[in-house]
């Protein structure tokens, strides 16, 4: 069994939303923790990730400062977001699903990841890295996150479907 940290300097957390029906904001999280682990044979077999949801970056100072307040995650009641894996299955050196729970907003729901293996191989200074792409979609009001406006010509404001896109690259034994 081997633990693989993330190198949250070479991975990505981010979001994409559908806003007022036709276009699309996307976000990251800048700061998350998390490791995975590997069994014997070196296959993945457990993820864990934190997010601080302070750390939300739309690239518009006024929208993360709303996506933060209670409206929508709530950060100074809820300041992390979690996912704990429950089972890896399918080709673990190419396409493969992570089942786990998703705990955000005081919500703890099951979510499956799409994963794509990206490959492995050693750095210049001798440390073993995997790379991973995950995605997923979430409702988010099956989190709680409900806040929405009408818009004069019908439909809303924020899309409720959630695209999450996670790019990885771990570091074994880091």
């Amino acid at each position: 069994m081997a633990t693989w940290s993330f190198d949250t300097a070479h991975s990505e957390v981010s979001f994409s939303v559908r806003h007022m029906m036709f276009a699309k904001v996307r976000g990251s999280f800048g700061r998350w923790t998390g490791e995975v682990g590997t069994d014997a044979a070196g296959a993945l077999s457990s993820v864990r990730a934190d997010l601080q949801v302070d750390s939300i970056d739309t690239h518009e100072a006024d929208r993360d400062k709303h996506l933060r307040s209670a409206d929508f995650f709530d950060a100074e009641t809820f300041p992390t977001m979690s996912f704990r894996s429950a089972a890896v299955r399918g080709d673990l050196k190419g396409s493969f699903q992570i089942d786990g729970e998703l705990s955000m907003h005081g919500v703890t729901r099951p979510v499956s990841l799409d994963v794509q293996y990206g490959g492995e191989g050693k750095d210049p200074w001798g440390n073993t890295r995997r790379g991973y792409r995950a995605t997923t979609r979430i409702n988010r009001t099956d989190f709680g996150l409900n806040w929405n406006a009408a818009l004069e010509l019908g439909g809303v404001l924020v899309g409720e479907e959630i695209e999450i896109s996670i790019e990885t690259e771990l570091v074994q034994g880091a």
